[in-house]
């Protein structure tokens, strides 16, 4: 039985779209005479003085971006008076970094010099006019990954793509189903972004629900910590990860610009392809179209063909803005379809393995107002609409588990002035509203209802940088009906309200070095899931059971770190301690279910806990084109036994560790890049873990060797990209720590992944 049936489905889209249509109207009326700047220049060659075409900008203050054509020529416009920081970025360029006047009365025609490089780290800043140099520019605990790094890197998915940065694992269950883990931490703790937005898709609930995002169609991917990641929840101990796409235009252009990517692999006769296209539709009218789609067969370790780990899937978009000098008002639709397989489970519940056909629909409004001799320099509203389905098919026609959400959330923030000591800040509201139902033989309905409030606030005294951060949020979970006799307790509505801050303080030290901390309290509700699931989940391998009692999960986080940068080297450390409280999270019991004993009872439960470690990261340039790299990183995760649990299990000592914490990593890699040509290779290490959490077995130590190659040209005036990138060089097998199927099979054997990209 479908729980929600195609027509009202239909009825609740079609009413979602007028009222998208409803909150955009409004602002197509709204006008005024502000006095907005246009903001023009040319990008340079700093060695030959040519133009360089293709370099990407943006402002990081607005939601602002351009591409520079043929001529190396760009120009953003509908900029409101301030001062603002100009982020240029191209493949084979050190990025810049410029503090930017816009002054209505006084245009600027920049001239930008970019000087080539082989460091994928290294930015300067330049301050004040065009020349004088400062050196690395202030930062918090963020991270961003863009042009060669993000080519070379590219991978099936966002976690893999994400892989080789330090302190980040996967958590995987074969080729698709796969999410970032961050210092221990995943799940809800990590929140998954596209353009700003949440994607509404259920994988932070169980290792075999696939991220419905795609790497190959993004432009950047920023990892946001300490302050910045409380615009966007509270729960976020662990970070934000934010999928920049661009989709909806937010700036005039004045030709169609774009690109093509194509890639392929051979571990599973992959391929995969993307084009964009950003065109003026008027003066008025900007039009973005995306169109992506990636197959794969079962892919191949060391010990033969993984059954059951095909991947299909297409993730398309189309957006249209309204750009005016008051500000802009856009409107995209996304698609994303996907179906894979989870490998079989011979001796569980699945011996054939299971088929999951997964679809996202979405549209997104977001509009942006500016004002001029205000507090406020600008105000942005966002709505966002999500239909997701999820079903995971036991045999070819029946449907063992199904999951269906419709959710809603809304955001208004808005950027002010400074005053005081504090620099120009934001403060914002939020709200969602989600409908979900799991069918699962015992079917989980219920809904759930947030708001938040948020102040992000930034000063500069003399050589200090200090952020500070509030988030208030309010959450209410309400099932379908009470059921106080319940088998897992007394079902019932449940309600939370918390407060999350951080704040962060840097210091700069001169000559390129800068040190700092960042403490943040987190604040996390129950999940649905986590509340109410009562049923097997075939696909996990589990049966896995709630617990309404659930009181909000409460964190404190910290984090020490001390960083140089110059000309010839990027370094990177890091100590830090994350603490909680209440710590949720599923334990399998090692008890087989009554009902189905082919699975384990998984209970959610609360525990005090703690995970705490080390990150190091560097990047050298020996020669003008040869450099080498190295990082390596450690979490140690463990919760408190209580005394009843020690007597009858048998613990010995106060802790025990927490399952599904990734072992050491480290990775060494050499890089040579004269001129268009950039050639390298790297070692990838992983320690044995043999810190085990409940009926958790342990892995092996394994060292893995890749190589990789890029090359960049232009003809016919276009940019073009190829990289190969060789992964597991020696075919060598080895297991993934956080992969649920890891008592079963390997990871993925030898690689070759191609992929080529032409920017127009």
């Amino acid at each position: 039985m479908d729980p929600n049936p195609p027509d009202d489905q239909h009825k609740n889209m079609r009413e979602i779209f007028w009222i998208v249509l409803l909150l955009t109207i409004p602002s197509i009326a709204f006008s005024s005479a502000l006095k907005v700047v246009s903001l023009s220049g040319q990008i340079l060659d700093a060695e030959t003085g040519d133009p360089v075409a293709y370099a990407y900008l943006h402002m990081e203050e607005i939601n602002r971006t351009a591409t520079s054509d043929r001529e190396g020529r760009f120009e953003l416009n509908n900029l409101p008076q301030g001062t603002y920081s100009l982020f240029i970025h191209r493949i084979g360029y050190t990025d810049q970094k410029r503090t930017i006047h816009a002054d209505p009365d006084d245009p600027a025609d920049l001239e930008i010099i970019l000087q080539p490089s082989t460091l994928s780290g290294r930015t300067i800043e330049i301050v004040g006019r065009p020349g004088e140099l400062r050196g690395s520019h202030l930062e918090d605990a963020s991270i961003t990954v863009l042009g060669m790094e993000l080519r070379k890197n590219l991978g099936t998915t966002l976690s893999e793509t994400l892989s080789s940065q330090p302190g980040f694992a996967q958590r995987s269950m074969g080729a698709a189903p796969s999410r970032p883990v961050i210092r221990g931490l995943g799940d809800s703790r990590v929140l998954i972004l596209q353009d700003g937005e949440r994607t509404g898709d259920v994988s932070y609930t169980s290792a075999d629900h696939a991220v419905t995002i795609d790497p190959i169609t993004a432009n950047e991917i920023e990892i946001a910590r300490g302050p910045a990641a409380l615009a966007y929840g509270s729960n976020a101990i662990g970070g934000v990860i934010n999928v920049v796409r661009d989709q909806i235009p937010t700036s005039r252009r004045s030709n169609m610009t774009g690109g093509v990517s194509l890639q392929g692999s051979s571990v599973n006769n992959g391929i995969s392809g993307s084009g964009n296209v950003k065109m003026p539709l008027s003066d008025d009218f900007m039009l973005n179209l995306d169109l992506n789609g990636r197959y794969g067969q079962n892919y191949s370790t060391p010990s033969g063909k993984l059954d059951n780990s095909f991947l299909q899937s297409t993730n398309s978009a189309a957006a249209m803005s309204y750009i005016r000098p008051w500000g802009y008002t856009g409107v995209a639709f996304t698609a994303y379809l996907s179906n894979y397989g989870i490998p079989p489970d011979p001796e569980g519940g699945h011996p054939a393995g299971v088929d999951i056909d997964m679809s996202r629909f979405q549209v997104d409004s977001r509009s942006e107002f500016i004002f001029e001799d205000r507090f406020l320099n600008n105000m942005e509203a966002q709505f966002s609409y999500r239909y997701y389905n999820h079903r995971e098919y036991e045999t070819e026609t029946i449907v063992g588990t199904e999951y269906t959400a419709n959710t809603v959330n809304a955001t208004l923030k808005a950027r002010h002035k400074g005053f005081g000591i504090l620099n120009e800040g934001t403060i914002g509201i939020w709200g969602e509203f989600q409908d979900y139902f799991v069918y699962d033989r015992f079917n989980l309905d219920a809904n759930s209802y947030s708001a938040s409030a948020f102040v992000i606030q930034r000063a500069d005294p003399g050589n200090f940088q200090l952020d500070l951060g509030l988030r208030l949020d309010a959450n209410a979970a309400h099932p379908a009906r009470e059921r106080p006799e319940a088998r897992i307790g007394h079902i019932r509505q449940r309600t939370y309200l918390g407060l999350a801050s951080s704040a962060s303080l840097v210091y700069d030290f001169g000559r390129g070095f800068q040190g700092g901390g960042t403490i943040m309290h987190s604040f996390r509700p129950p999940t649905l899931d986590e509340l109410y699931s009562e049923g097997p989940h075939i696909a996990a391998y589990s049966f896995e059971i709630g617990n309404p009692d659930l009181e909000p999960e409460r964190g404190l986080g910290t984090e020490l770190y001390l960083r140089h940068k110059s000309s010839r080297s990027v370094i990177r450390t890091s100590l830090f301690r994350n603490s909680f409280s209440n710590y949720i999270y599923p334990r399998n019991t090692g008890r087989p279910n009554i009902i189905f004993p082919d699975l384990n009872d998984y209970q959610y439960v609360a525990v005090e806990a703690l995970m705490y470690g080390f990150e190091a990261a560097a990047e050298v340039r020996l020669t003008g084109s040869f450099s080498v790299d190295g990082m390596i990183g450690y979490t140690i995760g463990e919760r408190k036994v209580d005394d009843g649990e020690s007597e009858s299990s048998g613990i010995d000592g106060s802790t025990t560790p927490l399952p599904m914490i990734p072992p050491l990593s480290a990775s060494v890699g050499a890089t040579w890049a004269p001129g268009l040509l950039s050639i390298g290779s790297r070692l990838r290490y992983s320690a044995a873990q043999d810190r085990l959490g409940e009926f958790e077995t342990m892995t092996d130590a394994f060292t893995i060797w890749d190589v990789h190659a890029q090359y960049r040209f232009t003809h016919a005036g276009l940019l073009h990209t190829v990289a190969l990138r060789i992964d597991n060089l020696l075919n060598e097998e080895y297991f993934n720590h956080l992969s649920r199927i890891k008592e079963l099979f390997p990871e993925p054997g030898r690689n070759f992944n191609v992929l080529y990209r032409v920017y127009f």
